[in-house]
């Protein structure tokens, strides 16, 4: 779902893109709108989180069913030059994962179907801080890449809860950072500027929390389990 989403949206923006690139000048939309040291905005958009592990002895993998979940925020723009902005970009991100465990997990072990099944949902305050470097303005359209570090606090992470996956609770840990990088275009019309970007996000920290027992089936051999997820925002300025 989120590849075929991520494909359609790319194929929109290049095509809009090529209209543009091709013709010929046209009337400037919105001249002076990047002129201003400091701007503001709010995006809207879907986000697919998942999971990557590691392991400490081979086996199955732990598979991860992804949902398409949303996002909301604010933008605020810091204009270096015509071609460079740092930028802040705080918002809400709503998502679930499932972690679906093989039964080699629980050998020697009890266990029901519904022990196989571990539901992560997770709200994300997300605040990333981006360098975006963009060419130069063509027509209506500027194209450009963004890179940068972020923080997040897992809202939904059950880090204080007393209770482990032997009484049902998945936890994770609440503070999490991410190094993300992606592309977008700036489309500038009439009344004001409209920017579609794709944006991929990588955890740079182990976000699980073990389980008492050392040996427990849903931890014991997980060495590191990051989030990565792919954005797709859209943006008003």
């Amino acid at each position: 779902m989120k590849n075929i989403l991520a494909i359609l949206i790319t194929l929109f923006v290049f095509q809009t893109a090529s209209a543009q690139l091709f013709s010929k000048e046209r009337i400037k939309n919105n001249e002076n709108v990047d002129k201003a040291r400091l701007s503001y905005g709010y995006f809207l958009g879907l986000n697919s989180y998942d999971f990557n592990f590691d392991y400490y002895r081979d086996r199955k993998d732990i598979e991860v069913e992804t949902t398409l979940g949303f996002n909301v925020g604010l933008i605020g723009n810091l204009r270096i030059n015509d071609y460079i902005d740092v930028r802040l970009e705080p918002g809400l991100y709503i998502t679930s994962r499932n972690l679906i465990y093989d039964e080699s997990y629980f050998n020697g072990i009890e266990f029901t179907e519904q022990d196989l099944i571990r539901e992560v949902k997770s709200t994300y305050i997300h605040v990333p801080l981006l360098l975006k470097f963009s060419t130069k303005r063509i027509n209506n359209i500027k194209p450009f890449v963004v890179g940068g570090i972020s923080t997040a606090l897992n809202l939904s992470s059950n880090q204080d809860n007393p209770d482990d996956n032997s009484s049902g609770e998945f936890r994770m840990k609440k503070n999490n950072l991410f190094y993300e990088i992606g592309f977008g275009i700036d489309f500038y019309l009439y009344y004001f500027k409209f920017t579609p970007s794709i944006r991929g996000v990588f955890s740079l920290n182990d976000e699980m929390i073990r389980d008492v027992d050392p040996n427990s089936p849903w931890t014991g051999n997980v060495a590191n389990m990051k989030t990565r997820g792919l954005f797709i925002n859209f943006t008003f300025q």
